[in-house]
């Protein structure tokens, strides 16, 4: 099947003000919808990181994908890495100093994943096969994922007559927090949590987490992720105030040189404790370096900067070779994601920690999927058994998120300067910070 025409649309979401050592969350997140329209009237779908860059970057490879076979993605790779270029392997890819989704340097491997996703959509579609069953068939019917807390601010995303009202409520106490994660819980059922730190001293969220442990028992897994704010010696102390009660210690500190030195120190006082990545490691080249130092022993994988779904499988046999656990980063997404990521999960055996998402901070009248959210039970998704990702877009529900993108006057996203609009006009990212 040719590819006749790629659709690009722009979309905003309602986004509540979340914390984390990049800054605040903006009011409304920004994604791309991606469409692949194939000669038979098939249409295959996906859901990129969103602004003006990302819209650019898709029209500067649409000679690269247009007229081309859809089955032929080794060559639309090459098209599309030839067209937008290609970073040296020795080239610094890690967000631990830029936003995961705005690095100028993976964007390659962004533009094609969404591609990749929207032609196993289309593909799916035209031979009667759910996504999962082309990378492989599925080795789980169900997908577990995480809650994932945030220390927050008031409000529920969104501005003037499109302000959304605050389901969750302001969290910054340890206090807030453990109410954040019991509702959490009791809605959607998830079976392990994760806090996003990195925003208060490191005592006040070690207190946090020893809250959560006391509130929720030991059955249920704690993971806390400050991306990369403390230091070595910081990471440290926190490990051992923690050991014992995570099932992962993420991103504590900058860098795979920081990493190693951590996970050193820890195993030095007998501490045993795996430390978990989205921003040191990114990408295949950064593999190496960190089975050789003893970094990571947890790669939190990502379909949309990694280069897409068959990448992120090829990455889970990776970790089974080296003895590496395997997890899913998420960003603020919407249900094409969601269900990209379930595909994805339940084709790579090697998925051993349940995945990250942010789907239940978006609010359900912002969901461009027909029927609505994809449901969430027992903290688990249910693999789509339909052809493709096994749903279609509400046509409705996408102008609505062109319209709310229109009209809301992001087109980048910056968390410092959102922080520094509503919380501290001098506050600036310094990493680490303690």
């Amino acid at each position: 099947m040719k590819i006749v025409d790629l659709r690009i649309t722009p979309i905003a979401f309602a986004d509540p003000p979340l914390r984390s050592s990049y800054g605040l969350h903006a009011r409304y997140a920004l994604r791309t919808v991606v469409e692949l329209v194939g000669e038979d009237g098939i249409v295959g779908v996906a859901e990129a990181h969103g602004g003006e860059q990302t819209l650019g970057d898709f029209e500067r490879s649409r000679e690269a994908i247009v007229g081309r076979d859809i089955y032929d993605l080794a060559r639309i790779w090459l098209a599309i890495a030839n067209t937008l270029g290609v970073a040296t392997a020795a080239a610094d890819r890690s967000h631990t100093y830029l936003l995961p989704g705005e690095s100028r340097l993976d964007v390659p491997l962004r533009v094609y994943a969404a591609i990749e996703v929207a032609a196993l959509d289309a593909i799916g579609k035209m031979v009667g096969r759910p996504v999962c069953d082309l990378l492989g068939g599925r080795v789980r019917d169900e997908v577990p994922f995480s809650a994932y807390l945030f220390f927050k601010h008031a409000g529920g995303g969104g501005v003037g007559d499109d302000e959304r009202p605050d389901i969750w409520g302001e969290a910054l106490t340890a206090e807030a927090i453990v109410a954040q994660a019991i509702a959490m819980i009791a809605e959607y059922g998830f079976g392990s949590v994760k806090l996003k730190s990195g925003v208060f001293d490191p005592d006040v969220e070690i207190e946090t987490m020893r809250a959560l442990r006391e509130a929720l028992g030991p059955r249920v897994p704690l993971r806390i992720d400050p991306n990369g704010a403390w230091s070595v010696e910081t990471s440290l102390r926190v490990g051992a105030e923690l050991a014992g009660a995570l099932e992962y210690l993420e991103d504590p500190t900058p860098g795979l040189d920081g990493m190693a030195a951590v996970r050193r120190g820890l195993l030095a006082s007998g501490i045993d404790l795996p430390l978990a990545s989205n921003i040191a490691v990114t990408n295949f080249a950064d593999v190496p370096e960190a089975v050789r130092s003893d970094a990571v022993q947890v790669i939190l994988g990502d379909h949309h900067y990694w280069g897409g779904p068959r990448a992120v499988t090829q990455l889970g046999r990776m970790c089974e070779t080296f003895g590496l656990g395997l997890s899913m980063h998420s960003n603020s997404h919407l249900g094409v994601s969601l269900l990209a990521m379930t595909h994805l999960a339940a084709a790579t055996p090697g998925l051993t920690y349940a995945c990250d998402t942010h789907y239940p901070w978006q609010h359900a009248q912002d969901e461009i999927l027909q029927g609505g959210r994809v449901p969430i039970v027992n903290g688990a998704v249910r693999v789509p058994d339909g052809p493709g990702l096994g749903v279609e877009l509400d046509r409705d529900a996408l102008a609505r998120g062109r319209e709310r993108y229109d009209r809301c006057g992001y087109r980048l996203r910056d968390d410092a300067a959102e922080m520094r609009r509503f919380v501290d006009p001098t506050w600036s990212r310094v990493v680490p910070a303690w």
